[in-house]
């Protein structure tokens, strides 16, 4: 356990190990796969406190491997972004570019975004994981992982105790469930 000055006693092991199960965000999305397109309606529920928010989305894409771009309609705030597919900069950097136009303001904008899987000021693993339950029904879970090593320091002849061990951490959050259920098309199988 870690020693800390200003509390004057030691960590305890909730303080050090931190787990939340309950995600900050649930979408539920629907989707239908029509002719190399898929068109799907998302709706989403952002549980932040103190407040919570509502989106619903209608999202058209393509269906093909290497698709660069989506097509977003949002009806409550009344705005319709292209976004482009996330560009792999680096192995752990993605950009990502969109114009957008708001009927409801009359402004019509881009945007852009460098995002990273990686923290910067501690070490940080943020990913998402895919649970396929049967063809069509699939659980996306986003969750991330924030942790600091223990670091061991000492010293002889100086102010330094002789052996010192700080603790690590590491807090768990489960961020996102997604259910997605997808309607493919069927094909029939003919034997010649």
């Amino acid at each position: 356990m870690e020693y800390t000055a200003e509390r004057g006693r030691l960590s305890s092991f909730d303080e050090l190990f931190k787990v939340n199960l309950v995600p900050s965000e649930i979408f539920l999305k629907f989707r239908k796969e029509i002719e190399g397109l898929r068109l799907g309606v998302n709706l989403e529920l952002y549980n932040p406190h103190p407040v919570n928010d509502y989106h619903a989305k209608l999202v058209l894409k393509p269906l093909a491997h290497q698709q660069k771009w989506k097509f977003i309609y949002e009806p409550l705030c009344q705005q319709v972004q292209l976004v482009s597919k996330k560009i792999s900069v680096t192995r752990f950097f993605y950009f990502q570019v969109g114009v957008s136009h708001s009927f409801y303001y009359h402004e019509t904008g881009w945007n852009w975004k460098v995002m990273s899987s990686l923290g910067s000021d501690k070490t940080k693993v943020q990913t998402k994981t895919s649970l396929g339950l049967c063809p069509g029904v699939d659980f996306r879970f986003g969750w991330r992982a924030d942790f600091s090593f223990p670091e061991f320091n000492g010293g002889l002849g100086s102010d330094e105790p002789v052996f010192n061990m700080k603790s690590g951490r590491l807090e768990l959050a489960l961020d996102r469930v997604e259910g997605i259920f997808t309607h493919a098309n069927q094909q029939t199988l003919t034997f010649s």
